[in-house]
């Protein structure tokens, strides 16, 4: 049986971004202002993950957020489901 990790107290979050994008910064200032941490995706690095970005999101804008395998889409829809009241719960890892 395995215990939880106390560095990462709910899903791992992913964000696929590129070095120029004002949303991307904007989306982790606040995933940090959080409390969160992530993996960092950087789809203008690597031509393969910008590939499987938009084969997993339908979408080719970034950021592209997931919180766990939950898409949560780029950060207006990120701070949508923020002022509804149902992020937190899916950083706790108790999706609505």
């Amino acid at each position: 049986m395995s215990t939880p990790d106390a560095a990462a107290p709910g899903p791992k979050i992913t964000i696929y971004s590129t070095a120029i994008c004002p949303y991307c910064v904007a989306a982790k200032n606040f995933l940090k202002s959080k409390g969160q941490s992530w993996e960092e995706v950087r789809i203008d690095l690597d031509p393969a993950e910008r590939e499987k970005m938009m084969a997993r999101t339908r979408r080719t804008s970034v950021p592209q957020i997931f919180v766990g395998e939950t898409h949560v889409g780029g950060y207006d829809d990120m701070m949508a489901l923020h002022r509804a009241g149902k992020l937190e719960p899916l950083l706790a890892g108790n999706p609505a």
